[in-house]
């Protein structure tokens, strides 16, 4: 299951909205192939390791995770596949929460496999997360919120300059992540202070560039900036609230972005969901951390820690957030830890 979970990862930026998934199929305990859903709309990751197996899947195992599905999509069945192999028994990680594909497993064992379910699944949930939020929680996106930050939790110095905080290693992180969400978003201050293009420049080219979302207030992001000279190249999306200038509103629609109307953040959040982004890449700033935190909506929290002091004057890493004890504070579940360069990455879950 560890190798499954390692050769899913390989659809990273093209499966969206589809999960990630690997597959390897075992038999006599010798691993015979393996398999992964490469993009949407190509053979599924228990096929691909069918095919590439043959005869040789013909009593085996085939470990996936997650549950083989049942219904007619892009592809066919995954279930037909596995019973015209011969295979005898399945592992799957996690159970497809899916309404239309998911109950393979109840039909593998209707037609006499053995089917074995669960094994590794927090890891699997956890590398899946924004496709099972899909189906559990229909008022938000799912949410990760990454911040490069100093040693003493400052994301800009006392003048709002950020560039660079982290290091070329961290960087090069930062745009690989980016290739596996619907949207990068950031907040006004930090669209007008860094001037940022938001767009995918690493190793992994997405199947779909990700929207480019600035959450707003006052709708006030600089017309001459790269966000908006880009609009009508990759799509960009400014959320504002109604009594934001009429003229500021229309100016930005005629250069291409997107005005979406929000009375709050939960209600921006909301628009975004129901305009198909499902998974949110945010990159600051302060005060757009604070609130995502506040309003308990980030489920990733992905901090990049550079070796530097920046002082009490830099911009702070949560601006807004009220003080907790510590007996009562939140804590969060570490994923990941390593180091990035002279950086260290830090992955957080919420509890």
């Amino acid at each position: 299951m560890a190798r499954a979970l390692a050769l899913a990862l390989r659809g990273w930026g093209r499966t969206r909205p589809n999960p990630l998934v690997g597959c390897v199929i075992v038999k006599d305990g010798v691993r015979v192939a393996e398999g992964w859903h490469a993009e949407v709309g190509e053979v599924h990751a228990e096929r691909m390791a069918l095919v590439a197996a043959g005869e040789g899947a013909r009593g085996g195992t085939l470990v996936c995770t997650l549950e083989p599905c049942v219904h007619v999509g892009r592809q066919p069945p995954c279930v037909e596949a596995i019973l015209a192999a011969g295979i005898v028994r399945v592992h799957a990680a996690l159970a497809d929460p899916n309404p239309v594909a998911g109950g393979g497993a109840a039909q593998l064992r209707a037609a006499g496999l053995i089917v074995e379910m669960g094994e590794y699944a927090h890891l699997a949930a956890d590398q899946n997360g924004p496709f099972l939020h899909q189906f559990r929680h229909a008022e938000r996106p799912w949410i990760a919120l990454k911040l490069a930050q100093s040693l003493d939790g400052r994301i800009a110095d006392a003048h709002g300059r950020a560039r660079w905080i982290s290091g070329a290693e961290a960087q090069a992180w930062v745009q690989h992540q980016r290739a596996g969400y619907d949207a990068i978003v950031v907040g006004g201050s930090t669209a007008r202070l860094d001037d940022p293009r938001l767009t995918v420049r690493g190793t992994v080219v997405p199947r779909v560039p990700p929207t480019r979302v600035v959450i707003t207030s006052g709708a006030d992001i600089p017309l001459d900036g790269q966000l908006v000279q880009s609009a009508r190249d990759v799509p960009v999306v400014v959320t504002a609230r109604p009594d934001a200038p009429l003229a500021r509103l229309q100016a930005l629609e005629a250069a291409g972005v997107q005005v979406v109307l929000a009375d709050d953040l939960a209600a921006a959040l909301g628009a975004l969901r129901r305009a198909g982004l499902g998974a949110l890449f945010v990159e600051g700033g302060g005060r757009l951390a604070g609130a995502l935190v506040q309003a308990e909506a980030v489920d990733r929290l992905c901090l990049v820690q550079s070796p530097i002091m920046i002082g009490e004057g830099g911009a702070p890493a949560f601006a807004g957030v009220p003080d907790a004890a510590v007996a009562t504070a939140p804590r969060w579940r570490v994923l990941e830890r390593r180091n990035l360069g002279d950086d260290t990455l830090q992955i957080l879950a919420r509890t």
